[in-house]
């Protein structure tokens, strides 16, 4: 008989260890990679705008951010609050530590103040056993509140005595729990009316308000349109895999032209649109969603009165083959080609519509 070899189980043991370990370092170092991402990511090279306001804002951001103070982000909805929140966090000495984000317009009210601050066991019938609070969970970095004037009056005092004091307890626990937490809050209300109709503190007002930050309308920032637009337009090619190289002159003239009720969330999802419905390599005006191709965005009242359709029409004509002639040069041949139609027809048009093609060689 063949006999049994013993499994040498010091050495599996060892492998087994070396694996763990080689594991924990690949994680470690992953974790790492991630944190320089983020970093990088929320830069403030990487945030877009060149716009006076935009500058004041950047320039905000760098005042504050190596400080403890906090801060109270202020403006419409969709004008990138978050995204401020983030480049104070990751431009800050706590840049290595949590960051953490709540919408607390989000979350039931009945939930809220367990999710901020955590429970104990047997709190309430499903809770089986403890678990930690956002503010727990940010210990050493920061947390950022999103819609804070939704905070009920009872989470507010209890979020003012975190911001003075450093501490609080879970729900249903007496044991009281010390943090390091910087806190970022946004809104888009007027809080000064919401203190006026007593809905929200005085005091914690006073707290928040240490170092406001005022993100302007994208309506105010005009010239910052066209470099959101380019910039989303790379992005979402990229995720869509599609080679749509630039955005035409008169869907410019339109982006510029809108009032963005929904600020830089609303021109975002405007260009993801046109890059999932353009199948060129051009952003046209149709590609664009119906709320920008209205009659007064397309062309202004001529003394007084309104363009009719036969004039709409040919300011609409007129505007694709300029912007066919800007890409080819002034090459007639190949605007026809670019425009699917023969050199014949694209000249009776510019003869037509007074078109120089000669400008754009």
């Amino acid at each position: 008989m063949t006999p049994i070899k013993k499994t040498n189980s010091k050495s599996n043991k060892k492998d087994l260890l070396e694996k763990l370990q080689a594991d924990r370092e690949a994680l470690v170092q992953e974790n790492i990679h991630l944190k320089v991402e983020l970093k990088e990511k929320y830069s403030l090279h990487n945030m877009i705008g060149n716009s006076s306001a935009m500058h004041e804002v950047y320039e905000n951001v760098v005042q504050v951010a190596g400080s403890n103070a906090s801060v109270l982000i202020r403006g419409e909805s969709g004008t990138g609050k978050e995204l401020v929140a983030s480049a104070i966090h990751f431009n800050s000495a706590r840049a290595s530590k949590p960051f953490i984000k709540i919408n607390c317009g989000a979350i039931p009210e009945g939930l809220i103040e367990s999710e901020l601050f955590g429970y104990e066991k047997g709190a309430f019938t499903d809770a089986q056993s403890p678990k930690k609070g956002k503010f727990e969970l940010a210990d050493g970095g920061s947390i950022f509140l999103d819609e804070i004037a939704e905070l009920s009056q009872p989470l507010q005092v209890k979020l003012l005595r975190v911001l003075q004091e450093r501490e609080f307890e879970r729900v249903g626990g007496v044991n009281v729990i010390k943090v390091n937490v910087r806190v970022i809050t946004a809104t888009n209300r007027d809080l000064e009316e919401e203190v006026a109709q007593r809905r929200f503190r005085e005091d914690l007002y006073y707290r928040l308000n240490v170092f406001p930050i005022f993100l302007p309308p994208l309506r105010e920032r005009k010239t910052d349109i066209l470099l959101l637009s380019e910039f989303f337009l790379e992005k979402f090619c990229e995720e869509n895999h599609k080679k749509i190289k630039r955005i035409s002159s008169l869907a410019i003239d339109l982006l510029n032209s809108y009032h963005w009720p929904g600020n830089v969330r609303e021109l975002e999802n405007c260009m993801e649109r046109a890059v999932l419905v353009c199948s060129g390599d051009t952003i046209q005006a149709t590609h664009l969603p119906p709320t920008l191709q209205r009659v007064d965005s397309i062309a202004l009242a001529t003394e007084g009165r309104s363009l009719s359709l036969e004039e709409l029409t040919h300011n609409f004509e007129r505007e694709i083959i300029i912007d066919a002639l800007k890409r080819t040069r002034g090459n007639k041949l190949k605007a026809a080609q670019v425009l699917q139609t023969t050199p014949r027809i694209l000249g009776y048009k510019i003869t037509q519509l007074g078109i120089d093609f000669t400008k754009y060689k």
